[in-house]
């Protein structure tokens, strides 16, 4: 126990009462005290289509041994071409450029790059203003905490964040959004913010835009009837790049393949990870439009490194085998639309606002099999009884995810209507049983 520094972690906590998973099938997780665990949350937002798929471990263990890595500068490998190819196929209309990295803080911190990238080689070097969002979650690279806009992400390193970088103002507001389901109806004219930062440091000077079309990490917050089409109509007005951050709304989680096709808004750039692969082996990408990539290739001299980023992992062959196994296990299995197509998110809607009378309930918000309980905070402090609540979750057999006092729920792409009924259940109990 003290060798090991946990990332996220109450470490302290931790240590006097571990929580310790040890075996993972379908939709559960087995305790190393012999308990079965039912997967609330996906893993972390990335095992959408469950736990220990044959065929995906398959892959894994076919490419293990056939090739363990390739180095990814000036050397490629068939998969990772074919990786590419399998994520294009199911991108938004004009987004068919793939660059690979680890995770979806690289992804991010990649598309970054690209932005400034792709203003350069067209001769606008001044444009390096980015634009993020209050409470919005851009990973843990410094180029993601600077566009992110979680303060307690942000305060311990604020003096090495990047200089050029502004907020747009979050999208909640409980007082006008409280227990909506799905997209709420106000809200819409929050986007227009973007224009009064343009005015601000004029749109000459200003990069990209980048929000989650579903802010997760924070307390899925969803983005109320309009506001993403607004922010893309200002973004095309002005000529800023839109990015979007899908690593948790990617792959189904909302009854298609990105979030941009189910809200009807492409960007110009969009930040994936996840379940790019199951979440089996670290994974990320950033798809892009094909005349930003040209653009940048093109600028170079023949001959010549275009963009000088990438990682060691870039591509990896086992990421890239898992990647190309979990896209067909995808398309097999309908999974990427499932979600809407069975109206499981009817179902889910329905459990999760049955809990509103629940105790200590203060809001409940949700869009496609994404879903958060808000809780009011406790006297003793912001976040305690949302920790309680969650670990009394584990206690009852279900693993749910606590950001401060919001529970926030995410299953695999495969659960059950019984099963959804079984988690809303467990979360009865532990909200009746948290002081």
């Amino acid at each position: 126990m003290q060798s090991l520094w946990m990332p996220f972690t109450a470490n302290r906590s931790f240590r006097r009462a571990p929580r310790m998973l040890v075996q993972a099938s379908g939709m559960y997780y087995r305790s190393d005290d012999g308990r079965s665990i039912l997967d609330g949350t996906a893993g972390l937002w990335c095992v959408n289509a469950g736990h220990c798929r044959e065929p995906i471990t398959r892959a894994i263990q076919q490419q293990a041994a056939r090739m363990d890595y390739a180095p990814p500068f000036q050397m490629g490998h068939p998969l990772q071409f074919e990786a590419a190819d399998a994520l294009a196929r199911i991108a938004p209309a004009r987004l068919q450029r793939v660059f690979f990295t680890g995770s979806g803080s690289e992804s991010v911190d990649t598309a970054l790059k690209i932005a400034l990238a792709y203003h350069r080689a067209r001769g606008q070097g001044q444009r390096n203003v980015f634009i993020g969002r209050e409470r919005g979650y851009h990973g843990v690279g410094f180029g993601g905490i600077s566009v992110g806009g979680i303060p307690g992400n942000r305060k311990v390193f604020h003096g090495a964040l990047l200089p050029h970088v502004d907020h747009l103002p979050h999208t909640h507001d409980p007082e006008h959004q409280g227990f909506a389901r799905g997209q709420p109806a106000w809200g819409a004219h929050l986007a227009d913010e973007l224009e009064r930062l343009v005015q601000l440091h004029d749109a000459s000077n200003i990069a990209a835009v980048i929000v989650e079309p579903v802010a997760g990490s924070t307390g899925v917050l969803v983005p109320p009837q309009g506001y993403l089409q607004r922010l893309r109509a200002l973004c095309d007005k002005h000529g800023l790049l839109l990015v979007f951050d899908e690593v948790i709304t990617g792959y189904g989680r909302l009854g298609a393949p990105f979030a941009a096709q189910a809200f009807g808004v492409i960007p110009d750039i969009l930040v994936t990870a996840k379940a790019v692969n199951n979440g089996t082996v670290p994974m990320g990408a950033v798809l892009l439009r094909e005349d930003l990539a040209d653009t940048v290739i093109e600028a170079a001299e023949d001959g010549a490194i275009e963009l000088p980023h990438g990682y060691t992992y870039s591509g990896h062959p086992l990421a890239a085998a898992a990647t190309v196994a979990t896209q067909q296990l995808y398309a097999d299995e309908g999974l990427l639309e499932r979600v809407r197509r069975d109206a499981i998110d009817t179902h889910w809607e329905q459990a999760l606002h049955a809990l509103r009378d629940a105790p200590h309930v203060r809001d409940i918000r949700n869009i496609g099999l994404m879903g958060a309980i808000e809780l009011h905070a406790r006297p003793d402090g912001a976040g305690r009884r949302g920790h309680d609540v969650f670990t009394r979750c584990f206690e009852l057999g279900a693993l749910v995810r606590c950001t401060g006092d919001t529970i926030a729920l995410s299953p695999p792409l495969i659960i059950e209507r019984a099963q959804i009924d079984q988690l809303a259940d467990t979360l009865r109990q532990a909200l009746r049983a948290t002081p």
